[in-house]
């Protein structure tokens, strides 16, 4: 994975995974507060944006077929965070099962600190899959994805498993206008993560 910077340093990705017995440690702790979300009723599954097609730099897109949101989280350090990956061996009618099996995948990051909230999107043209998250801090959100990385590797082409996090932003925000992210990467245009369009499902 290489490292990218922005002018003041904040490190936008890809840093590579935590060492496995970290990892594990923070998986853990991830499942066990998840259980607790879900206990207290904290984890919604709103519609708004299911069906929303996300266009992106490369000119890929990818439809969001689920969202996730924890109710209670606080975002006063917002980032947008963008992670991608490309299954190994699933082609054809396996995206659709993989589709409603990731469900079960819920508390490998829900109960990550600083989770807010996440928009499922479908696989793209070159069967990548995104997650496009609402998180609060930078720091947090990098130790998710290395944490979250040894899972992705099991059914990922290794790869394929990518992230950036840009940081001082706000998901609907980007979401309603995608000019914002000029700031944070003005050279990077055709890049995978940089959102250029959303097609609202109504519209």
């Amino acid at each position: 994975m290489a490292m990218t910077e922005d002018s003041a340093g904040e490190v936008l990705g890809d840093l590579p995974p935590l060492e496995l017995r970290s990892a594990l440690v923070s998986l853990g702790r991830c499942v066990a507060r998840t259980v607790g979300l879900l206990g207290r009723g904290e984890l919604r599954q709103p519609a708004e944006r299911v069906g929303d097609v996300l266009r992106f730099g490369d000119g890929s897109h990818g439809r969001v077929y689920r969202e996730t949101v924890a109710t209670n989280a606080s975002s006063d350090q917002p980032v947008v965070l963008v992670v991608t990956f490309r299954l190994r061996g699933v082609r054809g009618w396996g995206h659709s099962l993989f589709r409603g099996e990731s469900l079960l995948n819920t508390p490998l990051f829900a109960g990550f600190p600083g989770f807010v909230s996440k928009l499922w999107l479908a696989h793209d043209e070159h069967g990548r899959y995104r997650g496009f998250y609402q998180w609060n801090g930078a720091a947090a959100a990098h130790s998710y994805v290395r944490a979250l990385w040894w899972v992705l590797a099991l059914v990922s082409h290794r790869v394929s498993i990518r992230y950036v996090v840009l940081p001082c932003l706000r998901r609907d925000d980007v979401l309603a206008n995608p000019a914002l992210l000029a700031r944070i990467a003005p050279d990077d245009v055709d890049a995978w993560w940089r959102l250029v369009a959303v097609e609202r499902a109504e519209d």
